[in-house]
Protein backbone atom coordinates (compact mmCIF):
# COMPACT_ATOMS: atom_id res chain seq x y z
CA UNK A 1 0.00 0.00 0.00
CA UNK A 2 1.50 3.52 -0.87
CA UNK A 3 0.50 6.24 1.11
CA UNK A 4 1.14 9.96 0.58
CA UNK A 5 1.79 12.64 3.39
CA UNK A 6 1.42 15.76 1.94
CA UNK A 7 2.52 19.77 2.27
CA UNK A 8 2.95 18.80 6.22
CA UNK A 9 5.51 20.59 8.10
CA UNK A 10 8.42 18.33 8.28
CA UNK A 11 10.51 18.86 11.87
CA UNK A 12 13.43 15.84 12.18
CA UNK A 13 16.69 17.28 13.32
CA UNK A 14 18.68 13.60 12.64
CA UNK A 15 18.11 14.34 9.22
CA UNK A 16 18.30 17.95 9.49
CA UNK A 17 15.09 18.86 7.66
CA UNK A 18 12.77 21.74 8.81
CA UNK A 19 10.24 22.88 6.64
CA UNK A 20 7.00 22.10 3.89
CA UNK A 21 7.57 18.10 2.92
CA UNK A 22 5.73 15.08 1.02
CA UNK A 23 6.31 11.79 2.83
CA UNK A 24 5.85 8.66 0.78
CA UNK A 25 4.61 5.29 3.25
CA UNK A 26 5.37 1.84 1.10
CA UNK A 27 4.14 -1.16 2.78
CA UNK A 28 4.18 0.47 6.30
CA UNK A 29 7.86 1.96 6.06
CA UNK A 30 8.68 5.82 4.91
CA UNK A 31 10.27 5.63 1.49
CA UNK A 32 10.39 9.11 0.36
CA UNK A 33 10.48 12.37 1.83
CA UNK A 34 11.25 14.74 -0.11
CA UNK A 35 9.69 18.67 -1.66
CA UNK A 36 7.02 17.06 -3.94
CA UNK A 37 6.36 13.66 -4.78
CA UNK A 38 3.74 13.19 -7.32
CA UNK A 39 2.41 9.78 -8.94
CA UNK A 40 -0.54 7.28 -7.73
CA UNK A 41 -1.13 6.44 -4.19
CA UNK A 42 -3.65 4.18 -2.61
CA UNK A 43 -4.51 7.13 -0.38
CA UNK A 44 -3.51 11.30 -0.04
CA UNK A 45 -3.53 12.88 3.41
CA UNK A 46 -3.38 16.33 3.67
CA UNK A 47 -1.34 17.67 6.47
CA UNK A 48 -1.36 20.99 5.40
CA UNK A 49 -1.04 23.26 8.71
CA UNK A 50 0.35 20.57 10.32
CA UNK A 51 3.46 19.08 12.11
CA UNK A 52 4.99 15.84 10.73
CA UNK A 53 7.82 14.87 12.99
CA UNK A 54 9.40 11.11 14.48
CA UNK A 55 7.80 9.54 17.00
CA UNK A 56 7.98 10.77 20.41
CA UNK A 57 8.55 9.36 23.85
CA UNK A 58 7.37 10.58 26.52
CA UNK A 59 9.77 9.86 29.50
CA UNK A 60 7.19 10.16 32.91
CA UNK A 61 3.99 8.21 32.53
CA UNK A 62 2.33 6.92 35.27
CA UNK A 63 0.93 3.72 34.03
CA UNK A 64 -0.30 1.98 37.46
CA UNK A 65 -0.11 -1.30 36.75
CA UNK A 66 0.46 -3.64 38.55
CA UNK A 67 -1.22 -2.74 41.48
CA UNK A 68 -3.57 0.20 40.61
CA UNK A 69 -5.27 -0.34 37.25
CA UNK A 70 -8.04 1.42 38.74
CA UNK A 71 -6.27 4.39 38.21
CA UNK A 72 -5.05 3.44 34.70
CA UNK A 73 -3.68 -0.10 33.15
CA UNK A 74 -1.19 -0.36 30.22
CA UNK A 75 -3.49 -1.00 27.63
CA UNK A 76 -5.32 2.60 28.91
CA UNK A 77 -2.25 4.09 29.43
CA UNK A 78 -0.70 3.07 26.11
CA UNK A 79 -3.60 3.88 24.11
CA UNK A 80 -3.53 7.68 26.01
CA UNK A 81 0.08 7.89 24.60
CA UNK A 82 -0.24 6.75 20.98
CA UNK A 83 -3.53 8.87 20.41
CA UNK A 84 -1.29 11.85 21.60
CA UNK A 85 1.81 11.24 19.15
CA UNK A 86 3.77 9.08 21.14
CA UNK A 87 5.99 5.67 19.85
CA UNK A 88 7.30 5.20 23.21
CA UNK A 89 7.30 5.87 26.85
CA UNK A 90 8.87 5.30 30.48
CA UNK A 91 6.26 4.35 32.88
CA UNK A 92 7.23 5.59 36.94
CA UNK A 93 7.46 2.65 38.84
CA UNK A 94 4.47 3.65 41.15
CA UNK A 95 3.29 0.61 41.11
CA UNK A 96 2.35 -2.28 43.50
CA UNK A 97 4.72 -4.09 44.06
CA UNK A 98 7.00 -1.31 43.04
CA UNK A 99 8.54 -2.06 39.74
CA UNK A 100 12.40 -2.78 40.69
CA UNK A 101 13.21 -6.36 39.80
CA UNK A 102 14.07 -8.86 36.88
CA UNK A 103 10.62 -9.96 36.81
CA UNK A 104 8.63 -7.19 37.10
CA UNK A 105 10.19 -6.03 34.27
CA UNK A 106 9.81 -8.69 32.42
CA UNK A 107 6.31 -8.59 33.73
CA UNK A 108 5.48 -5.15 31.88
CA UNK A 109 7.32 -5.72 28.87
CA UNK A 110 5.14 -9.13 27.88
CA UNK A 111 1.99 -7.45 28.95
CA UNK A 112 3.02 -4.14 26.49
CA UNK A 113 4.26 -6.79 23.53
CA UNK A 114 0.83 -8.26 23.17
CA UNK A 115 -0.77 -5.19 23.73
CA UNK A 116 1.45 -3.73 20.01
CA UNK A 117 1.04 -0.16 20.55
CA UNK A 118 3.95 1.74 21.88
CA UNK A 119 7.55 1.37 22.72
CA UNK A 120 7.89 0.44 26.75
CA UNK A 121 11.26 1.39 28.22
CA UNK A 122 10.72 0.19 32.23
Amino acid sequence: MKILIQNGHVIDPANQIDGPMDILIEDDRISKVEKKISGKFDKTIDASGRIVSPGLIDIHVHFREPGYEYKEDLHSGLRCAVSGGFTGVCPMPNTRPVIQTQADVEFVMQKTRNIRMANVYP
